[in-house]
């Protein structure tokens, strides 16, 4: 084994503790990978359904009715539209990563 892709013992056996099972190294670690997208996609998702709630449209619409500029670009609607945006982006690339990681895993 290449000496770079070892585990340390210690490494080896609290992924046998945190991940039950007797799947081979590879597939727990990918296990772990796939459970923090999932926990990066519920955050982005609670940031997108609070300001979806909050604003009563969705991000486009926000976008589209330009809502900053229409509350005179008052700090909080700055600093939501940014969050929001953040969100967004970071829902498509966790769901590109996670769709990523599910293809290679079936191969």
């Amino acid at each position: 084994m290449n000496p770079s892709l070892e585990l340390k013992q210690q490494t080896q056996e609290l992924l046998r503790d945190t991940v039950p099972g007797e799947q081979d190294l590879d597939a727990k670690v990918r296990h772990l990978i796939e459970a923090e997208y999932m926990r990066q996609l519920g955050q982005y998702r609670r940031v997108d359904l609070t300001l979806t709630h909050k604003y009563g449209m969705t991000f486009n619409d926000f976008l589209e009715q330009s809502m900053p500029r229409q509350k005179e670009y008052s700090w909080e609607v700055e600093q939501d539209a940014m969050d929001w945006e953040t969100a967004m982006g970071g829902m498509a690339t966790v769901e590109r990563k996670l769709r990523a990681l599910r293809e290679t895993t079936r191969e």
